[in-house]
């Protein structure tokens, strides 16, 4: 679970980028959070994922109180939690396979294995077989699926996705959000930040509204 309560987030130069912010995603659940550019969507992910810490506030996620975190433990929690980028972030000069595979072998995972979860997570997004190419010669909706490939390879129990279809057309982000619905149909818990109206009706998952900062509106999730 991801659990926000009266979450505040001032910037040491003044700046408010978030303002009593309150909601939670449930295990299992897929949600969006809506807002334009400057919103705070950004903030917020930072924030689940202890790159930043609140002004003030509580989050939860998967049963731990961030502010109380030790540092030593933000790796762990990082490693429950998958995110994906708007820009990819991919290292260009490497190939699709070494930028798949970077976050095992930064915690020292054989080989083999590491190998056998690449395949699997690039199978997964429609990518097998192009683990020699490098980033450059795929086109932008490939790249948003090498960047998703990272992302699942620890076999999070979160994935976080900050304006993933956002320099896409509309076929290649439908295409990519029903990536994301295809992890949530097996219990990953999904959260997607993004201002593309047009994917909520088409994948009626609740919506968490953010402007300027603040809440204004995040219905409750039905239960049963």
């Amino acid at each position: 679970m991801i659990k926000l309560s009266r979450v505040n987030k001032q910037y040491p130069n003044g700046y408010q980028a978030l303002t009593d912010v309150s909601f939670d995603v449930a295990d299992g659940e897929m949600a969006l959070v809506l807002g334009p550019s400057g919103a705070g969507k950004s903030t917020l992910f930072k924030l689940i994922t202890r790159i930043e810490k609140p002004t003030s506030g509580q989050i939860i996620v998967q049963d731990q109180n961030l502010g109380r975190m030790r540092e030593s433990k933000v790796p762990f929690l990082r490693r429950e939690i998958g995110v994906i980028f708007q820009d990819h972030k991919l290292l260009l000069d490497r190939s699709v396979f070494d930028n798949v595979a970077l976050p095992l072998i930064v915690i020292g995972m054989p080989g083999d294995e590491i190998r056998k979860r690449v395949r699997a997570a690039l199978s997964k997004v429609g990518l097998a077989g192009r683990e020699q190419d490098l980033p450059v010669a795929l086109s932008g909706g490939e790249q948003q699926r090498v960047g998703i490939a990272r992302a699942v390879i620890n076999r999070p129990s979160i994935l976080l996705a900050d304006e993933p279809t956002g320099n896409l057309d509309e076929s290649l982000s439908d295409e990519i959000m029903d990536i994301f619905r295809d992890f949530n149909r097996v219990g990953v818990t999904v959260l997607i930040a993004t201002h593309d109206l047009r994917q909520v009706e088409r994948l009626g998952c609740r919506t968490i509204n953010l402007q300027q900062g603040q809440i204004v509106s995040a219905p409750p999730r039905e239960v049963g």
